[in-house]
């Protein structure tokens, strides 16, 4: 049996691109809504998050990355991955879900009224979350969650520091790490620093009077979302052994990016007494519903720093290309 269709309309709004280059590119019409397979959702899309990821896709950056996502124009003409919603209709594979359910996850093409996701990408909405703050966890939550408990095995005790802890993936982070019981040092702006205390960092350094490479004390793990220091300054800051996760998405390079940081940090890996640990974020439901759980239990809380109406992606997507967003931006639909 072909899974169900939308009775209301076989089309949608949604922003789409045909052709790599600044926010100007993106169009807001009308296209066909998504088929999907047998193991696949259709999410009635009520909120989207936006990643540096989509600004740089929007670009065609890297553009060594262009043979995934398209040579000469974008193979997918809809941006977006993070998603919350409510599900409209199931391929006949699908278990786990059923139409109606309020689900978040990751989507093929999110900035739309409707978008197609594999049922092993979803999870649950948070039952005390709004769509919004549900759409701003999948890809910073995930990268937060296995960076901090899985790579860097922080457990009570251990001495943190989340470098960039005011944006998507740093806010996560500093809150992940108390709910494991670690001493967290948040290093941000001025401007952010009462906002990453009172997610509840325990210390926080603002890094335009200070350089925690250069001073005392030590740390356990280090989740460095900036990449404003050399791997080596980085290094010095660990513990004998203490551990660094090298989680930087710049694109000033705009043929490799952070590519070439990747590279000389596996490379430091063979090497290096400390241990340094660069991974690529894994979508998985488990992970998903462990982000639920922090969620539902209030000892995580998504960070907004603004809202933009589906027809104001273009805006969205170019006000978090600027790198000052304060947690994560969300599209409305």
């Amino acid at each position: 049996m072909a899974a169900t269709r939308p009775t209301l309309s076989t089309t949608m709004k949604a922003v789409t691109q045909d052709t790599y280059g600044p926010s100007d590119v993106l169009k807001f019409g009308d296209i066909d809504v998504p088929a999907v397979g047998d193991d696949q959702v259709l999410v009635r899309v009520k909120a989207a998050g936006v990643n540096p990821g989509d600004w740089a896709v929007m670009n065609g950056l890297p553009y060594i990355a262009r043979p995934v996502y398209g040579w000469g124009r974008p193979k997918n003409a809809v941006r977006g991955t993070d998603v919350a919603g409510l599900v409209e209709a199931v391929g006949e594979g699908v278990t786990r879900f059923k139409v109606g359910d309020e689900v978040f996850g990751s989507g093929d093409g999110t900035y739309a009224e409707y978008t197609a996701a594999d049922e092993g990408a979803l999870a649950l909405k948070p039952g005390n979350a709004s769509f919004e703050q549900a759409a701003a966890v999948p890809m910073a939550g995930l990268v937060a969650l296995q960076a901090v408990r899985d790579h860097g095995r922080v457990t009570a005790g251990h001495k943190v520091l989340i470098n960039g802890a005011s944006g998507g993936v740093g806010t996560f982070a500093v809150q992940i790490a108390k709910s494991l019981g670690a001493h967290v040092t948040g290093v941000c702006s001025t401007r952010n620093v009462e906002m990453v205390r009172a997610i509840g960092a325990d210390h926080v350094i603002d890094y335009t009077q200070h350089d925690f490479t250069r001073n005392e004390p030590r740390y356990d793990f280090i989740l460095d979302n900036v990449a404003n220091h050399p791997l080596s300054d980085l290094r010095h800051a660990l513990t004998p052994t203490g551990t660094l996760v090298p989680n930087n998405g710049g694109f000033d390079n705009r043929w490799f990016a952070s590519g070439g940081r990747v590279i000389h940090a596996h490379a430091l890996r063979l090497v290096a007494k400390r241990n340094l640990r660069p991974f690529l974020v894994s979508y998985n439901p488990e992970d998903l519903t462990t982000l639920k759980d922090l969620i539902d239990a209030g000892t995580v809380t998504p960070i907004i720093d603004r809202t933009f109406p589906l027809i104001d992606t273009p805006q969205a997507i170019a006000f978090v290309g600027e790198g000052h967003a304060r947690g994560k931006v969300a599209i409305t639909v």
